[in-house]
């Protein structure tokens, strides 16, 4: 039940994280309800999508290594590890048999080429949620949100300010990260 994730939450994550998961699924509910999505869906994936957030390095190698699918460049940054280990989380301690849910959770972070609407809005409502998202960074995300074509500028600006923020502290960027960012220029711009 939700009550039953809100507690596991609770009792595992930090007080911001878990601020942040309430905020994500509040927020992912309003935007799957602005594009005619499923927005008890988009509650329980944007609850789900930093389940395994604070679980140490360690922990998160050793889930991955159990045999679930990671890409050698995702492992290049452990920030990013949290996402497969979540959407494994999901699955296994939380019984979600749901393949939309699971994929949000797993792709919230880098995101993939071809996203669902679906995947989008969870992957926006982590970056622009109202809780603890400081907003010179989301506002000019929830703008674009509200113009025709609306997800892919979103996206796109998303993937932009990912993008300068990686290079402004010297961090490495992942190849995935620039053909999805080519992919949403050209969706837009093209």
């Amino acid at each position: 039940s939700i009550e039953e994730l809100i507690k596991w939450l609770k009792a595992n994550l930090s007080e911001e994280r878990f601020e942040h998961s309430i905020g994500t699924a509040e927020c992912a509910r309003d935007l799957a309800e602005k594009f005619s999505l499923d927005s008890e869906k988009a509650y329980i994936a944007g609850l789900l999508h930093d389940c395994a957030k604070c679980f140490s390095n360690e922990k998160l190698t050793e889930i991955i290594e159990t045999g679930m699918s990671v890409d050698p460049v995702e492992k290049m940054s452990p920030k990013t590890l949290h996402a497969p280990v979540s959407s494994y989380i999901a699955r296994h301690e939380f019984g979600v048999e749901d393949e939309e849910i699971l994929s949000a959770v797993r792709w919230h972070t880098l995101g993939k080429l071809n996203m669902s609407d679906f995947e989008k809005v969870i992957y926006l409502a982590d970056k622009i949620e109202y809780r603890t998202r400081e907003i010179e960074h989301a506002e000019p995300i929830r703008k674009l949100l509200e113009e025709e074509n609306g997800l892919n500028k979103a996206m796109l600006q998303s993937y932009k300010q990912t993008i300068i923020s990686l290079v402004e502290r010297d961090l490495v960027i992942c190849p995935l990260t620039v053909d999805i960012y080519n992919s949403y220029e050209c969706s837009v711009n093209c």
